[in-house]
């Protein structure tokens, strides 16, 4: 299956020298949600605009659907919609009518019963009339999200969407994402919420220094650089880890009262049975045992460690 979006050897320096993107190579899915991950200033704004068209890019090329950004550019930008990080709306519009206008834009026909229907999923139908100033941060960036859907595009770039949202609003689009997703939508997704990437992309892309350092399906990535913590809740506290439990690699905490043992997810073997004989026979004895399994977030910040 082609690629709907293709990024071939991407480099973008800007004229002072600095160099923003360094050889990118990356391609998005027909219908999928990618969640491109990375620390501030790692290159996830630039990228995403030159995509867009809003930034000139530097060496390399870039097809959306087949057609040549630079060639096509008419063609590519009708096919993606772009909902940026800034508030940026029109403060003495209406809801509607701002919404209306980003349509036009595009060169589409007037479509009334499309703006209702991206209005009334976004929750945004009882708000159409009045004024972007007054709306909420929240409903305002609910607004850019109505902007970019205006026109029905087949690509939706959403650059930290619910950034200033409070959790009520984040989970409402989340939902509409995934609907969107359903409908056919490719969705690439930036944020800073790793857990959002975590319950909605179907593969994760890192960037750091302007060098995509990893991509990967979800699933596999957890599976791959996921671990599993055993924690023992202690009987009497320990005072420090016998000799004969120094191969575990076990950690004392919470003031001698607790043992953490970290195990790989794609071993053979846990040890954890090995381990529990070790304890036994050192006479420590736990009166309780909890498993924990890595998020998205711990992975996502040792890969970055690791990129510096």
């Amino acid at each position: 299956m082609r690629p709907i979006i293709s990024v071939s050897n991407l480099t973008k320096t800007y004229k002072g020298g600095f160099t923003a993107l360094k050889n990118i190579n990356l391609d998005i899915q027909d219908g999928e949600i990618f969640g491109l991950l990375g620390p501030n200033g790692a290159g996830k704004t630039t990228l995403i605009s030159i995509i867009c068209g809003i930034v000139n890019p530097g060496e390399g090329s870039i097809t959306v659907d087949g057609h040549d950004i630079i060639r096509d550019y008419r063609a590519t930008r009708s096919l993606i919609g772009l909902v940026p990080q800034e508030l940026t709306t029109d403060a003495f519009e209406t809801v509607w009518h701002t919404v209306s206008f980003s349509r036009g834009l595009y060169g589409k026909p007037k479509n009334p019963a499309h703006i209702e229907k991206v209005l009334k999923e976004l929750s945004l139908w009882d708000k159409k009339d009045e004024k972007i100033m007054s709306l909420s941060g929240g409903m305002k960036r609910r607004v850019l999200i109505a902007k970019a859907l205006s026109h029905e595009p087949q690509i939706l770039f959403l650059d930290e969407p619910t950034a200033g949202v409070d959790v009520e609003l984040r989970k409402d689009m989340w939902q509409v994402v995934r609907e969107l997703r359903a409908s056919g939508v490719t969705i690439i997704l930036t944020t800073h919420y790793i857990e959002e990437a975590e319950e909605m992309a179907d593969r994760i892309g890192v960037i750091s220094n302007g060098e995509i350092i990893l991509v990967e399906e979800k699933a596999e990535l957890m599976r791959k650089l996921g671990t599993k913590q055993l924690t023992l809740e202690l009987h009497s506290k320990l005072r420090k880890i016998p000799t004969s439990l120094k191969a575990h690699k076990l950690e004392l905490m919470e003031e001698g009262m607790q043992l953490t043992y970290t195990y790989d997810t794609r071993g053979t073997r846990t040890g954890i049975t090995t381990l529990l004989n070790d304890l036994s026979k050192a006479k420590i004895k736990f009166r309780d045992i909890n498993t924990s399994q890595s998020s998205l977030e711990d992975i996502f910040v040792n890969l970055v460690k690791r990129s510096k």
